[in-house]
């Protein structure tokens, strides 16, 4: 019987987290209102706390499933051998993940909502995303801390500009591979 209550309120929690996206989406990341997700799963407003404590708890369990589903997605790839094609695809697909729901993206990359600090739970699987990033980077030559934290925000650039400028384009994300090689190739010449 403890598992059933336990599979019921979970899948309710995961309903509402989905419903939580749904309402970002069109609202912004900090534009939902706790009263209109209640009213978007069926509920009233304070039934939500049988579920988050707060808005922040929500946004954490959003972080949380966002996060999960960026690492099912990059798990999902198959990567080739070549390094660099390899650094290539796993960063279009990054990219595509982060300029596909600006919300998301938000919460998960832009520090968006003030107050707001993921749990370590929440912000485990954006750790095993950026270990998996910085093992492939190594492959490729990328290895001081520098250089990958010049890699990530010349790629959070891209994304930034992508999302600021000509949501749902591909005006900046169309020279992510050329900003790459511009980028591996600086790399010998730069250490010298």
């Amino acid at each position: 019987m403890v598992g059933k209550v336990a599979e019921r309120r979970e899948a309710r929690t995961a309903e509402i987290v989905e419903a939580a996206w749904k309402l970002a989406a069109v609202d912004g990341i900090g534009g939902f209102s706790l009263h209109g997700l209640a009213r978007e799963v069926g509920i009233r407003q304070p039934s939500l706390y049988e579920y988050f404590d707060s808005k922040l708890a929500l946004y954490d369990a959003m972080f949380l499933d966002g996060n999960r589903r960026l690492l099912t997605r990059l798990e999902g790839l198959d990567l080739p051998d070549d390094p660099r094609r390899a650094v290539k695809l796993l960063m279009r697909e990054f990219v595509a993940f982060a300029t596909e729901d600006i919300a998301r993206q938000q919460l998960l990359f832009a520090r968006a909502i003030p107050g707001f600090e993921p749990s370590p739970e929440a912000y485990a699987p954006a750790v095993a995303v950026l270990e998996r990033s910085v093992e492939l980077l190594k492959t490729a030559g990328i290895r001081a801390q520098g250089d990958v934290d010049c890699f990530t925000a010349m790629v959070g650039g891209v994304i930034a500009a992508q999302n600021s400028n000509e949501p749902g384009g591909n005006r900046w994300v169309r020279q992510l591979d050329r900003l790459i090689d511009l980028y591996l190739d600086h790399l010998p010449r730069r250490s010298r």
